[in-house]
């Protein structure tokens, strides 16, 4: 009965979420530039905006109808964009390729930037997204807070949250300085949290975790129109529960640093000219140390150290708004296993996972915005890459070769893609299309992997060196209406993805993994189809008063019309918001249909539908020179107990919890 007061809580005020990141169509109708733009006040900060502040950023990505979540447990969720999991899709950071050191993708990059230290996440769809890489689904560019030479001085904040579902404690800070020639942001964010109930109080196991975060970006102007720039990242987790998987993580500790160079030119086509080089280093350390009941014991290390570097420059010419964009990235991934039998007197077994594979990709990528008149645009952009694996590590050569004996060390992949996209806009009415292809070469799992097991369907997947690039055609289209009450917006977006890669099993090959229910090997389908579509709509009642909602709707199948993993059902979210001068508060519901579209082939079953109703309140107020910020709510009022369909291995979500997050800044 209170499920059916849910759903027609949702049809009564559906309406679409507004979101703070940049859901982009890559918007071509480039605005006329001004010479001088003055703000007064700070941009509102990321963290401030969303209904728990101090939130994860997983928590705020969710928020996008392109953007889903696969959860292994309470911390590091892996983003998925257009229902595609991480290799097809590219996730950077201020433009900077980072990659995992985990072969069970338990350190997704967006875990190494924490809510407080963000500005916004650009999200593009498909091939829009293909800047900065090779691409299939999609692209997410995760954008630092920067203060600028705005000649603002000192600016100091401290935020403090708590939890009661796991105990979570948070405490962070940041401590900026600014003037028109030198500025520095810093921020630290510290979380602790126990294991976590789902509903009705069911305390689940190993969901525990404890990460600290440290972020500095500094910028130093030695001309009027040449700046230098410095970064730095810290991230270390420890203790971190995967209740879904066989295994937890002792350590996953990132570095991430970068150095850039900008020049403005004055009196020339080139607008913004900008130079950067990075490095990166990722450690991550699995082990059943704290299981209580394991077959047999095993520690599984791995390492991710990424060298790169990008230059890009934007300008004007006539009618043509263009971007060219040289990148580059060496990479090195590494991963090993140990297992360490009960009997002393046998010898331990050991073994590359990863063996010691290099990446060196080259990129030219180029775009043109083309202004056809006041109302209508058209962008067209193309990329050539070269994308070059060695695998470095002999032994883990030898093992690979039982499988491929005419295997080489190296292979050498030439990577395309090209699209355009038409826009058009007038008076609020809007509209788009495009038509785009792409490839991307195998990820390091997908072509060099051994006996990586697999806990969503039970076998172990051994790599494939001889895959073929997977090609992807696509075709997008969008329609939305403006007004100063009303804004609504329907996009969908088709993918047509030829040599879809995906383990096959093996009959005449045996396990290692004890209780595996075979061998996979990776290879390629002939194709799959992947549609999705989602529905936004915000209603402005008056000052006060504001409705959102939104509908997300996917479908895909291969080529036997068998159906893909993870592609979301109909899934949906309500939210009506009240402001009052410095009060707010809002209520939402949000959830998702039956799973009926899934695919024991992959290890997936039937999910429930759900419905969760969350609330939160919020206050700001200034005491002297202090600006404070009081938030408090509850999620899943209901305590209901559910899973959905990314959830491994049907790991149940948080049941009721109560937050408060309090800030102040002076």
């Amino acid at each position: 009965m209170m499920k059916k007061k849910l759903y027609g809580f949702v049809l009564l005020c559906f309406t679409s979420i507004t979101l703070c990141a940049q859901d982009q169509v890559a918007d071509t109708v480039v605005p006329k530039k001004l010479n001088e733009v003055i703000v007064i006040g700070k941009k509102t900060q990321l963290y401030q905006k969303q209904i728990k502040p101090l939130a994860t950023v997983e928590e705020y990505l969710q928020q996008s109808g392109k953007v889903g979540m696969i959860k292994r447990g309470g911390y590091a969720w892996e983003p998925i964009i257009n229902s595609m999991a991480t290799e097809r899709t590219l996730i950077t950071i201020d433009g900077m390729r980072v990659f995992g050191a985990c072969t069970d993708k338990m350190d997704p990059i967006t875990s190494y930037v924490e809510v407080s230290n963000l500005s916004e996440a650009t999200i593009t769809s498909g091939q829009l997204g293909g800047c900065h890489g090779a691409t299939i689904g999609g692209a997410i560019d995760l954008k630092r807070n920067r203060s600028g030479f705005m000649n603002s001085g000192w600016d100091v904040s401290l935020h403090s949250g708590f939890e009661s579902n796991g105990n979570q404690k948070i405490i962070g800070s940041a401590l900026n300085y600014a003037n028109n020639r030198f500025y520095i942001d810093t921020d630290f964010m510290y979380r602790d949290a126990e294991n976590y109930s789902a509903g009705n109080n069911q305390e689940v196991l190993y969901s525990q975790f404890r990460k600290f975060n440290i972020s500095a970006t500094s910028g130093f102007s030695f001309d009027e129109n040449k700046m230098l720039e410095a970064s730095l990242i810290y991230d270390k987790a420890t203790n971190v529960g995967y209740p879904a998987l066989p295994m937890d993580v002792s350590l996953a500790e990132a570095l991430i640093t970068s150095l850039k160079f900008e020049y403005v030119p004055k009196s020339s086509k080139i607008e913004n000219w900008e130079t950067k080089i990075y490095y990166n280093t990722i450690t991550h350390i699995m082990d059943d140390s704290k299981r209580p009941f394991v077959p047999i014991r095993m520690d599984m290390p791995g390492w991710s150290d990424t060298y790169g570097f990008y230059s890009k420059a934007k300008g004007v010419y006539k009618r043509h708004h263009f971007l060219v964009d040289l990148n580059s990235f060496y990479n090195r991934s590494i991963a090993e296993m140990t297992m360490y039998p009960s009997d002393p007197k046998e010898s331990l077994m050991f073994m590359f996972t990863w063996p010691d594979v290099r990446t060196l990709y080259n990129e030219v990528f180029m775009e043109d915005n083309v202004i056809l008149n006041s109302q209508s645009s058209l962008r067209f952009s193309a990329s050539i890459a070269n994308h070059f694996n060695k695998v470095a590590d002999d032994i883990g050569l030898e093992s690979l070769q039982i499988f491929y004996p005419n295997m080489k060390d190296g292979k050498n992949r030439i990577l395309k893609s090209i699209s355009s996209n038409y826009v058009y806009d007038k008076k609020g009415f809007q509209y788009g299309f495009g038509l785009a292809y792409g490839e991307r070469a195998p990820s390091v799992s997908e072509g060099y992997g051994f006996y990586l097991f697999n806990s969503f369907d039970r076998y172990d997947y051994i790599g494939n060196p001889e895959l073929r690039n997977e090609k992807s055609s696509e075709a997008n289209a969008f329609i939305g209406y403006k007004t100063q009450k009303i804004s609504t917006k329907i996009s969908s977006s088709y993918f047509h993805i030829s040599n879809y890669v995906v383990g096959k099993p093996a009959e005449n090959l045996i396990p290692m993994t004890i209780g595996a229910s075979g061998i996979k090997i990776y290879t390629a389908l002939d194709y799959a189809t992947i549609f999705n579509t989602d529905l936004n709509i915000e209603y402005q009642f008056d000052k006060n008063f504001k409705w959102s909602g939104q509908l997300v709707y996917s479908y895909g199948q291969d080529y036997k019309k068998e159906n893909l993993p993870f592609i979301s059902p109909l899934r949906y979210s309500s939210t009506l918001l009240y402001k009052l001068n410095r009060f707010s508060s809002e209520i939402a519901v949000q959830g998702n249909a039956v799973q009926t579209q899934f695919s024991p082939f992959y290890g997936e079953d039937r999910t429930p539908d759900y419905a969760i109703l969350n609330f939160a309140s919020s206050y700001s107020f200034q005491i002297d020179k202090s600006k404070w910020n009081v938030k408090a709510g509850i999620e899943n009022v209901l305590d209901a107990y559910y899973s959905t369909f990314s959830d491994w291995n049907n790991i149940p979500r948080k049941g009721r919890n109560f937050f408060l997050n309090i800030s102040f800044g002076f």
